[in-house]
């Protein structure tokens, strides 16, 4: 997992972990609590999220670019999603047919495409995207750590 790894004094999960936005619109904020500016609002449910503080009930939260702010807690899922290969524009990751770099492609997945997340083996991911299954690369996903089983 990324940086150090501690349990939430609030939850008892780990810190930081992935997550899943649930609620759209889902506004972040500066800081803990509705007095701080609004930063921006999540308008897409289910995009990962990672958990990187606590606070009470509000969440520090970073999304695939860096970015960072607080979200409050009941706006989250423990549901993991993931975006694949957001960072590599134009290009695309392909879903295979068993977890295997030989197996049949079953369809190309353009960067930035949400997919459910079904289960990890520290190499590749289950994942899930409109109707389709398949497997991708772990390596290929933001929202999974690197080696994390799932």
């Amino acid at each position: 997992m990324a940086g150090a790894l501690w349990i939430g004094n609030v939850t008892g999960l780990p810190v930081p972990r992935f997550v899943s936005v649930k609620s759209k619109p889902a506004n972040v904020r500066v800081g803990p609590g509705v007095r701080y500016p609004l930063q921006w609002t999540f308008v897409r449910r289910f995009v990962p999220v990672e958990v990187t503080a606590e606070f009470g009930q509000w969440r520090r939260v970073r999304d695939w670019d860096g970015s960072e702010g607080w979200i409050l807690g009941a706006f989250l899922s423990g549901r993991r999603t993931a975006l694949v290969a957001p960072w590599q524009h134009g290009k695309t990751a392909p879903l295979r047919s068993r977890a295997a770099s030989a197996a049949r492609v079953v369809a190309q997945l353009q960067d930035k495409v949400l997919v459910s997340v079904e289960g990890c083996d520290g190499r590749w991911c289950e994942v899930r995207v409109k109707g389709k299954d398949g497997f991708v690369r772990q390596t290929q996903l933001w929202g999974v750590y690197p080696g994390e089983k799932i």
